[in-house]
């Protein structure tokens, strides 16, 4: 099958204004656009309801056509679609999802040009960031784009976002560092193995991660009640920041 999971853990560390870190375990599906119509199994669903299932009003726009969404998105960034196309997301699990990011990359020749990351927060709002990607060695990949969206409430909603990534069909690293007014503030980095995409493996990712979606909540919620505890300082969210934008 062209569809794979990747299976490892999240790393997450704050520098500033006090050092606070984390890891723990996490996995993602990489879907084949292209070949989007074989994304199915027993226990995996398009639309429908499974242990596992992707629906693509989740990302980029409203339709239930996930390419008529990727069009548009493409349209906006002034970009066309390429033979080869890789969406990088977290499945639904029992019919919940939350993404704190998805990717999506489009690749010349099996080497990846640009990544469009779509980043939602917990006030309902989304952003999609263009990152041209330059390769910085064998099989290595790094780009920079501003920040431009609320996140977490002991951040500010603007820096520089730098994302480095590795991907193969064995495995996969996507790094993002936030810079604000120039010093290194966070970095949040996946790095995890290729899985097949089989009911099989469905069931061993959903016995290993089945409160997923779930625990990134929780996660956050309690991570923020640590952060808040050492004593930092709450922001708050702009307007736009409560929206779904491109």
């Amino acid at each position: 099958m062209s569809h794979r999971f990747y299976d490892g853990e999240i790393f997450h560390k704050r520098f500033i204004p006090t050092e606070h870190k984390f890891t723990y375990p996490f996995f993602m599906l990489d879907i084949d656009v292209q070949n989007l119509s074989t994304l199915h199994n027993s226990l995996f669903t398009i639309k429908g309801l499974n242990l596992f299932a992707f629906k693509a009003k989740d990302h980029f726009g409203t339709s239930d056509d996930f390419f008529k969404n990727i069009e548009e998105l493409l349209k906006k960034f002034d970009l066309k679609a390429t033979p080869q196309m890789r969406f990088i997301t977290l499945p639904r699990i029992f019919n919940f999802v939350f993404n704190p990011i998805s990717t999506l990359i489009l690749f010349n020749k099996n080497t990846p040009t640009t990544l469009l990351a779509e980043v939602h927060n917990y006030n309902g709002g989304r952003v999609v960031y263009e990152v041209k990607l330059e390769q910085t060695g064998e099989g290595n990949f790094r780009g920079e784009v501003q920040k431009n969206m609320y996140v977490s409430p002991f951040l500010k909603r603007d820096g520089r976002y730098v994302f480095t990534l590795s991907y193969n069909e064995q495995k996969l690293a996507l790094s993002i560092v936030l810079y604000q007014d120039g010093v290194k503030t966070l970095v949040a980095s996946l790095s995890a193995q290729s899985r097949e995409f089989s009911a099989k493996q469905i069931l061993k990712l959903f016995c290993k991660h089945s409160f997923l979606t779930f625990g990134v909540v929780t996660r956050t919620l309690w991570q923020s009640f640590l952060l808040k505890r050492k004593g930092m300082q709450f922001s708050s969210p702009q307007p736009s920041d409560t929206l779904r934008r491109t």
